[in-house]
């Protein structure tokens, strides 16, 4: 059984950081591209960053570039979102997600954890 836990969500003051690790069980790790993904109160869940399995290749969402970095360590079967200058439209439940090498889309998802940004 595959399961993606998040962690690290919480209420933050505008201009902080946060690091979001997702730990994964049940898959082999190194076999899959990760993802992070987001949903804001009231909007479509969206894409936020993604890296290749050996985390020699990332791709940002043009909203987060710069401010956030994707990273895993295959080691531990995790992978990070390191969040920083967080603003209030940051807000959100951001969800990690696993997608095999190779294939298109998304098999597997966390149940997510919310990142509240106080102005």
């Amino acid at each position: 059984q595959v399961q993606l836990v998040e962690s690290g969500g919480g209420l933050v003051q505008a201009g902080g950081s946060l690091r979001l690790p997702c730990t994964a069980s049940g898959l082999t790790f190194i076999r899959y591209n990760m993802g992070w993904f987001r949903q804001a109160p009231g909007k479509e869940r969206e894409f936020v960053a993604r890296i290749s399995p050996s985390g020699g290749s990332t791709d940002y969402a043009g909203s987060v570039k710069g401010r956030f970095t994707i990273s895993r360590d295959n080691a531990k079967n995790t992978v990070y979102l390191q969040i920083n200058s967080l603003k209030p439209e940051d807000t959100g439940i951001y969800y990690c997600a696993a997608g095999f090498y190779g294939s298109t889309g998304w098999s597997y998802w966390g149940q997510g954890t919310q990142v509240t940004v106080s102005s």
